[in-house]
């Protein structure tokens, strides 16, 4: 759904009181949290859907990861999951159906999670995904609704997930960027829970679906504050990211984010490729930090450490009288 469609959904659902749950869907974060006790907190989350690759234990590792990552931005540890599929199994084989699931094994086990079993039904297309169950501290924890003015807004991955991809569907990608892309897709989004734990960030949002321009504003409005970003400054997996929008190889749903944002953000000169850019609809992407400027170094050192894919600083958090998202040289 896109994320207009969804808002109008949730409004008409009722709203949770009890005082445990720390996060529920009031804000639109990554997952919701409840209070165990003084010193732990459970995060839950799901995520799943249809194959972006063609090879299907690929397919299983990027569908988790992408799930997993949901933990990671609000500082937890994935703990255990479940598996969520759907098959059509007078199409699929079980050769390719246990690729699948195997593939989510391997990416669950990396991140220190136990697979513990799951459920399965008939569907016209595969769905694959994982409800994941972690743990993080109350005092630790990452939601999008802390974010600060002065705050730096630094990204984890390269932007262009979802051009990729469909440009692989369209046979467009070269077999350089696909391989690229799907690496990164793959990787998990640790750095999340290691800065938390550190208490070195104020808040995190999971780059995916609505791509780095909504998930930047569902933080700014649980946050109640603006934002300014350089779009020169942001990275993509490739210059051939470019070319490819230049092709019109552009998913539907990031014209539906690009769509969102135009009430959203102050353009000022940005060029369409980058506006497209910034709406691109990810599949397991980065995290989106905010990190107070001087905690800044520390915090690069050990995103570096990490070996994440990158540690790009894109903007900054500014006040609320300037409610949105401001583009800026």
């Amino acid at each position: 759904m896109s994320q207009q469609a969804l808002s109008q959904v949730l409004r008409q659902l009722p709203k949770t009181s009890d005082p445990k749950v720390l996060v529920g869907s009031a804000t639109a974060d990554d997952a919701g949290v409840y209070r165990l006790s003084r010193d732990c907190a459970l995060v839950q989350t799901v995520d799943f859907f249809t194959p972006i690759v063609d090879d299907p234990f690929c397919y299983g590792q990027i569908a988790a990861a992408n799930a997993l990552s949901d933990v990671y931005a609000m500082g937890g540890r994935p703990l255990t999951a479940l598996n969520i599929m759907g098959i059509p199994i007078d199409l699929v084989a079980p050769e390719v159906i246990a690729a699948i699931l195997r593939g989510g094994a391997a990416k669950a086990k990396e991140a220190g999670c136990v697979i513990l079993g799951g459920h399965t039904i008939r569907n016209p297309e595969p769905v694959y995904g994982l409800a994941v169950t972690g743990l993080v501290s109350p005092r630790r924890l990452l939601t999008n609704a802390r974010a600060r003015s002065g705050d730096l807004l630094v990204l984890t991955k390269p932007l262009g997930t979802g051009i990729a991809t469909t440009g692989i569907e369209r046979g467009l990608t070269s077999a350089a960027l696909a391989k690229k892309t799907i690496a990164l897709m793959c990787r998990l989004n640790t750095v999340g829970a290691l800065l938390a734990e550190r208490g070195l960030i104020r808040a995190a949002v999971d780059v995916t679906g609505f791509g780095l321009l909504g998930h930047l504003a569902s933080m700014c409005r649980a946050s109640g504050v603006g934002a300014e970003i350089a779009p020169d400054k942001i990275p993509a997996i490739s210059p051939e990211i470019f070319a490819l929008i230049d092709r019109e190889c552009v998913p539907g749903g990031t014209r539906q984010n690009l769509e969102t944002a135009e009430a959203l953000v102050e353009w000022n000169e940005t060029p369409e490729l980058q506006r497209i850019l910034l709406a691109d609809a990810q599949t397991s992407g980065g995290l989106l930090l905010c990190v107070p400027s001087r905690r800044w170094s520390e915090v690069e050192k050990i995103i570096r450490k990490n070996r994440t894919a990158c540690a790009a600083v894109i903007g900054r958090i500014i006040p609320s009288h300037k409610a949105g998202i401001w583009m800026t040289k």
